[in-house]
């Protein structure tokens, strides 16, 4: 019998599939561009990113497709048809982006590599969410709060200051709409996924203010046994239409994260590699269960001014305040050398895993301030879209790191292949090391751009410069300044076609600064990156097909080589990474029925300069030569079965290197495969209207795959999940 007859009222069937089902939410598409309309689709797509917003790209309100730079965008659509919970999920299907680095149960970090460069800081509404350098404190956003989210490939320091050279990530927040819609929904799934969320907007009355709330709760299960990930979310903002040319909009964001899973490892052998003595399951935790704690609580507080002087003048004002705390009870192992020895804490031959225990207490509060007045003046048949900006952050921080030592002796001879997690007494436990660090870090940049329009051709040209101060204050290694500047700039052109066809080149430089000394008291010099680009993007008449190449090279000179010889030693300032590669990706809406997205990513990446430790030619870790996707959707709009949306995707990532130095082996390549099934149930029963339903398989073939840092520290990729989601719109 079908459970959504049409004999119940539209109120009984409401409160029936939120307290039955599961459910995130389900919004619209956000892409700032328009899409082609579908036969047989009543509603429009319309733009709901606010007055506000500003591309990646070019920190103004021009088309990312007018950027001779590459860019991707994922929109609301893909985020929420992905299932995703982290930005490390929703980046799996991007071109160029290897993510979840420390598998899928590490969870307290965004972490990924763009284009072969670790990117450890994310952007959220054009503002950077401030990392407490050097340890673990670092906020993330919820998917639930997303419209969408911008990758930005190459050097970015011509707009943002320091920066890795691979990109960067924007994440584009929902805001507040003065068209009324509150949307419910629960969720449940695999590993006792529980979830609920609200996402509410409109304006108030007659006023000329529009809102938005968003409130979300879930818990579940880890892949790891025995331990919890748990989040509490409250994001509420407020647009204010001062007049008909300025708004202000006030934003606050809550997250409580009481349980963040695991941060520990597990090594090679028994897991990548076969061992005799057996195999390390999926679930297997490294750790003890009575030291075991994982817990973050941060709030950012914003505000926006978006005045415009008249039809060409506006300026800017984003500012946010972050306050966030970190409290770490862990055990852990590691593989390092000392003095042309390795030692590991892992014994393949038993199966021993030697582990030390120890605890972080962090804590940072942050400002981030950026100011920006854009104008479009015209001279003649030349068009000049012009950008001055002044940013500025500050942070500051403190760390406490402890280790202690146990007189229970059970705890040191833990057992990899039979793991017993409840052998550590936190009462035997010793104080053996406390370490107090203070950081401070401060940044200040003055960046200009013009985007110039003359016929078929776009030009762009910009220049920034920026002064970045740090300290670190330790009472155990002593006080550590940092005072460096640098000067930034980009240049680049592209050219449209009538035929949709748009070539373009670009060079661009980025920086990233260094703290510390080398081994003669030298401070380090900041590492310095360029990126010479060039490609083709694409877009049909009808807006059916959408495509890009980017073929680039990146050279980071300055960079800092660890010593294989002692890592205690000070890092030296010799090196130089060379990452070159293709990347292509496109989108076609083949019937009014059908679309097909799909990329593809040719990366080689290595140390191409090291004259005393024998690394050059090696390449870094996290760097697959071959990667793609694909995903299509297949929508029926008659029929019985009129309403319903599959979807089905693949991700392939190929091997990498297992550790730095190319001499442990490789991480095999996998390929996992994703599923969707959307229906909207108003074609079941008028009563229905307002309420959907969506099931989510990730890997559903339930591939086995890995990440690794080196043979002692891997981690296993996501297991197979499903979901199913029922939304309901008012």
């Amino acid at each position: 019998m079908n459970p959504f007859s049409s004999p119940y009222q539209r109120s009984a069937i409401a409160v029936a599939l939120l307290t039955s089902f599961s459910c995130s939410a389900l919004a619209s598409d956000a892409n700032s561009t328009t899409q082609p309309v579908q036969d047989g689709q009543s509603t429009e797509t319309i733009t709901v990113l606010g007055k506000a917003y500003r591309n990646t790209a070019t920190k103004t309100s021009l088309e990312p497709e007018e950027t001779p730079q590459g860019i991707s965008v994922i929109d609301r659509q893909q985020i929420e048809q992905s299932g995703a919970k982290s930005l490390n999920q929703i980046l799996r299907y991007a071109p160029g982006v290897v993510t979840e680095n420390k598998g899928s149960s590490v969870t307290m970090y965004d972490q990924f590599r763009v284009r072969g460069f670790l990117v450890d800081q994310s952007y959220y509404d054009g503002l950077v969410l401030q990392y407490l350098t050097g340890w673990n404190l670092q906020p993330q956003i919820d998917p639930i709060a997303l419209e969408q989210v911008e990758i930005f490939k190459g050097p970015t320091s011509v707009l943002y200051g320091a920066m890795p050279p691979g990109g960067m990530v924007n994440m584009i927040g929902k805001a507040p709409q003065k068209e009324r819609e509150t949307k419910l929904g629960v969720t449940t799934g695999s590993r006792n996924l529980k979830q609920a969320s609200l996402d509410s907007s409109g304006q108030i009355g007659d006023s000329d203010f529009a809102y938005r709330v968003i409130a979300l709760a879930r818990k579940q299960d880890s892949q790891v046994q025995g331990m919890d990930e748990e989040r509490y979310v409250f994001a509420p903002s407020l647009d204010w239409q001062l007049s008909e040319r300025t708004l202000l909009n006030v934003n606050l964001y809550y997250q409580n994260d009481p349980a963040m899973g695991i941060n520990s490892s597990l090594p090679a052998s028994g897991s990548v590699y076969s061992n005799a003595n057996g195999s390390i399951s999926k679930s297997t935790y490294a750790g003890d269960i009575n030291w075991s704690q994982f817990e973050r609580e941060f709030w950012l507080a914003g505000f926006k001014i978006n005045h415009e002087f008249n039809d060409n003048w506006t300026w800017l004002t984003n500012t946010r305040y972050m306050d966030a705390s970190l409290q770490q009870k862990n055990t852990y192992h590691q593989c390092y050398v000392y003095a042309g020895v390795e030692y590991c804490g892992f014994d393949d031959t038993t199966g021993t895993l030697s582990r030390n225990i120890y605890s972080t207490d962090e804590n940072s509060t942050g400002v981030t301030v950026d100011n920006q007045l854009s104008g479009r003046v015209q001279f003649g048949e030349v068009e000049h879209n012009l950008l001055f900006g002044i940013d500025y952050q500050r942070l500051s921080g403190d760390s406490t790191y402890k280790e202690y030592s146990t007189s229970n002796s059970s705890f040191y001879s833990f057992n990899i292949f039979s793991p017993n997690n409840d052998l550590l007494d936190p009462s035997t436990l010793t104080e053996t090391y406390n370490e107090k660090t203070n950081i401070k870090v401060e940044q200040l940049g003055f960046y200009t751009q013009d985007q110039i329009r003359y016929g078929a051709w776009v030009l762009l040209a910009g220049g920034r410069w920026d002064h970045y101060s740090a300290s670190a204050d330790s009472n155990v290694n002593g006080n550590t300044d940092t005072d460096q500047s640098e000067f930034s700039y980009r240049v680049g052109a592209l050219y449209e076609f009538d035929n949709g066809l748009a070539p373009f080149a670009s060079f661009a430089t980025s920086f990233e600064p260094t703290a510390g000394q080398d081994v003669n008291g030298d401070a380090y010099k900041p590492e310095v990156s360029n990126q010479i680009e060039v490609g083709m993007k694409y877009q049909s008449q009808d807006m059916s097909k959408t495509a890009s190449l980017s073929v680039y090279r990146i050279v980071k000179s300055d960079a800092l080589v660890i010593n294989p010889a002692d890592y205690q030693d000070p890092e030296l300032q010799i090196g130089e990474l060379t990452s070159q590669g293709v990347e292509l990706q496109g989108k076609w809406f083949i019937t009014d029925n059908l679309d097909l997205s799909a990329s593809y990513t040719f990366a080689d990446m290595e140390i191409s300069k090291d004259s005393e430790y024998d690394l050059e030619g090696t390449t870094p870790i996290y760097v697959p030569k071959h990667a793609a996707t694909a995903w299509a959707n297949y929508s029926l709009f008659d029929g019985a079965l009129a309403g319903a949306s599959f979807g089905a995707g693949a991700r392939y990532v190929g091997e990498m290197q297992m550790d730095a130095t190319n001499t442990q082996g490789k991480v095999p390549s996998y390929t996992v495969v994703d599923v969707s099934l959307d229906y909207d149930l108003s074609h079941l029963a008028q009563s229905l209207t307002g309420a959907s339903v969506m099931l989510r398989g990730n890997n559903v073939f339930d591939e086995t795959y890995y990440s690794c840092y080196d043979k002692t520290n891997c981690w296993y990729g996501a297991e197979r999940s499903v979901e199913l989601n029922v939304n309901y719109a008012f």
